[in-house]
Order: structure tokens, then sequence, then C-alpha cells
């Protein structure tokens, strides 16, 4: 992650709250956690004992929860929840967790799911939110997808407030990742404005893993583990045939995160290339070069691609999508297409295979790990609605859970850094070229 040591000050990390928090809480625990109780932002001994001897207080996010007294009266809650943006395994894991911490542990017995995202808190759309039960939520933990539906694109925030005060909604979960995230923001601003008690708490969901502040977001071990696969089909046609190239491109639009662990996790590839580390194509040190080399030197090779690397060798602007994220052009067309008139012009006899499984993975059901951060995700964010947390984020740092203010989530894309441990590993496991780019 791309990130100076202290970003931000304590200040930032202050999370907003709708008032004093009055309601003895109905949950039994041995131990609640306070307000006052906090997470380091950095572990580096010598940089935080620097700042208390300057007398500066090292900087912390507020730990996640449950709060011994809390802001809403259970028995008044009515809470909603909406899954918004692209597919991501664990879903229908995160609405299950949310359902039954509100059911079993704070007596919530009206939890409403908001269909097609954000979609459905517009009545215009035409989808009424429905009732989610215990019944309704038994089983859906075993399938991909989400049982609600999900969809890009934002909504008039003064709309979806009337959707939410209509029906008398005072907690809103919203699971989704950059976008979404800013939907949220929104949402937090116009009941500001309305000055109403409507809590926001966002669950942050991308397979790419690049949500700013976040250790690693749900779904991403997932993804890593079924792009594996792909990979080892990719290695088994590449090295079926003379000169076998095995091209795999995966999830990641800003941040190479999936594309990198998975190299690491399976050992044959050969390449990978991410949006955080440029390249040329042709020329002497370009990439045509260092892939023709390897197979002259092992007669087969693996190139694991991230769907957003290499955007500058497309040579038109493809305009936005819903979620108003730039589109991007097919990189692993283009290889495909690049590699085999290079390899045709020098003569080498070759075979390529081109594997994108990006909708197969997406959609597949959380693998267990995945399934118990789902689990603790959905679990935290009750907490910190029913403690009248809003316009916060619950998310994993230093290996603990804590509360992130979502404008602090959205400032910025979480990355790989190009000099740091993650790329080193990389670079040392697939020995492919520090840089591959022509320096003039």
């Amino acid at each position: 992650m791309t990130t100076s040591a202290e970003p931000f000050s304590p200040m930032d990390t202050a999370i907003q709250t709708l008032g004093p928090c009055t309601v003895t809480s109905p949950a039994r625990y041995q131990r609640f956690i306070g307000d006052e109780e906090r997470v380091l932002f950095d572990l580096d001994a010598s940089r935080v004992a620097r700042a208390c001897s300057e007398g500066r207080a090292p900087v912390g996010f507020e730990r996640a929860g449950p709060r011994q007294k809390i802001f809403f009266e259970p028995a008044e809650v009515t809470a909603a929840i909406a899954t918004c943006g692209g597919l991501c395994p664990g879903l229908n894991d995160v609405i299950r967790a949310v359902v039954h911490e509100f059911y079993y542990v704070y007596g919530v017995r009206k939890v409403l799911g908001v269909r097609y995202g954000y979609a459905g808190l517009n009545p215009d759309e035409g989808w009424p939110l429905m009732e989610l039960t215990l019944d309704a939520v038994r089983t859906i933990h075993q399938d991909g997808g989400t049982v609600l539906g999900s969809s890009r694109g934002p909504q008039d925030p003064k709309v979806m407030v009337d959707t939410l005060e209509k029906n008398k909604v005072n907690i809103l979960m919203v699971v989704g990742g950059d976008g979404t995230l800013k939907g949220a923001q929104a949402i937090c601003q116009e009941v500001a404005r309305r000055r109403r008690s409507i809590a926001v708490v966002g669950v942050p969901k991308t397979i790419d893993n690049d949500i700013n502040l976040v250790s690693r977001s749900f779904g991403f071990e997932t993804a890593v583990a079924a792009s594996v696969e792909a990979i080892r089909c990719a290695h088994a046609e590449a090295e079926g045939a003379q000169n076998g190239v095995g091209i795999v491109k995966l999830m990641g639009r800003e941040s190479g995160f999936v594309a990198a662990s998975a190299a690491l996790a399976q050992k044959d590839v050969n390449f990978v290339l991410i949006p955080e580390v440029p390249f040329d194509l042709d020329g002497p040190h370009g990439f045509l070069a260092a892939l023709e080399a390897r197979l002259r030197r092992r007669g087969h090779a693996v190139v694991v691609v991230a769907e957003g690397a290499g955007q500058n060798h497309f040579d038109r602007d493809l305009g936005k999508d819903a979620s108003g994220n730039q589109k991007l052009g097919d990189i692993g067309q283009l290889l495909r297409d690049r590699i085999g008139a290079h390899l045709k012009a020098m003569k080498l006899p070759h075979s390529i295979k081109y594997i994108d499984p990006s909708y197969i993975i997406r959609s597949v059901p959380a693998i267990p790990s995945d399934c118990i951060f789902c689990g603790f995700l959905g679990q935290h964010a009750v907490h910190a609605g029913m403690a009248g947390k809003t316009n916060v984020m619950v998310g994993s740092w230093n290996n603990l859970f804590v509360h992130i203010p979502i404008p602090e989530a959205v400032r910025q894309r979480k990355h790989v850094d190009p000099n740091g441990g993650l790329w080193l590993s990389v670079l040392e496991s697939t020995g492919q070229p520090e840089r591959m780019v022509n320096t003039p």
C-alpha cells in the first residue's frame, strides 16, 4: 500500500455519532469496547516513540465492537441493508451475519433488504424493500452472488432518504466499494441536512482489495483462490505446446493485488503486469522482447495481467461506466494479438491460450476464511449502527476491527507499492525484469 507514515491527524479519524448513547445494550458480553480504545495506524515503534516524545498522540482508529451503552432502543429499530456494485464472493454471508446479529444479539425484529443496490431506494425503479427474516437468509451463505441483487450508478440522495424515512429506517448498512461508499457519504450529508437520526454504516466490498485504510476487503481471498485454478490451467496449456503462452486476465482496475497475490500462490507465473508498474510492449527492453527471451530459454511462459494494466497502450477514450469509472481497453486481448504478431515476425512457432475467468471468480461462494471474515464484518457493522455511529465504515487494520470515517476511506485508492515487499516478492518469484521500459 502506498501510504506515508502519518497521512492524517488524529482528528481525521474521529467518528461521527448521532448523539449520546443512553440505552443499555441487551447484548450479553463479558467485555464491551470503549470509544477511547484505539488501534494504532502505524506499528513502527520508532515513529510511535517519536510522536510521543514530541507531545503528539499517535494516529489511531477507534476500535470496533459492542458498546455497553447504545444509541437506539432495539424495539424501535428498523434496519436496512443494500449491496451495491459488482458481485463479490461473500455478499450473502454479510447479509446473513447482519440479520442474525440484529435478531439474536439486539432483538431487532425488522430488517429490510434493499433490492438492486441504490436503485432499490428510488421508488421510480420499481423495487420495493423486502423483509429479511431468519428463514429468508437461512441458506443464502451457501450461494454466490447476492440474494438482494445489485446495481451500479448513483441515485438522488434526497429520493433515497425520502425512501428511508417512509419506511422508518434508522440504520442503513451499505455494502460496496469506493463508489458505493461515496453514495453512502452523500446519504449521510442529506440525513444531516434534515437533522434526522439515521445511522449509515459501510462494509467495504471489492475483489480488487483497493479500498483505502483497509488491510483486506472480503472476497479478496476467495478471488485469489479461484484465480489460482485459472493460472494452473494456463500453465498446463503453455507446457503442452511448443513455445506455448498462457495469458490469464484477472480483476484489478487500478490496483494489482489479485494478480500479484495469485502469482505468488501459484508460482508457475513468469510475468505479472499490473496498473501500478508501467511497461513498454516493443523495443529491446520491452515486454515482448522479455517474453521472447523466456520462450527461447524455456519453451513456454505464463502471463498474468490485471485488467487495468497497460491502458496507455490504447489510443482512444472509451468513456465511463455507470459507476463513473473509466472504461478499460481489453489488455488481455491486446496482449494476445501483439504476442502472436511478434512471435510470427520472429518466425517462432507458438500457441497462445487466453483465459479470462473474471465473471466466474466474482460469482463463486466465499471460501471458509472469507466466510469467517464476512461474519465479523457484519457483526461489527451492526454494533456500530446500534451505537449511533454514522458516516463510518468497519474494516480490518493491523488484524483488529476498527471504525474508519467514510470520507477518509474514499479520499484515495489503495495501490500495490512498486517499491514494497509484495511487488519485490513477485519479481523474485517470476524472475521477470524489474523494469520493462525503454529508457531514452
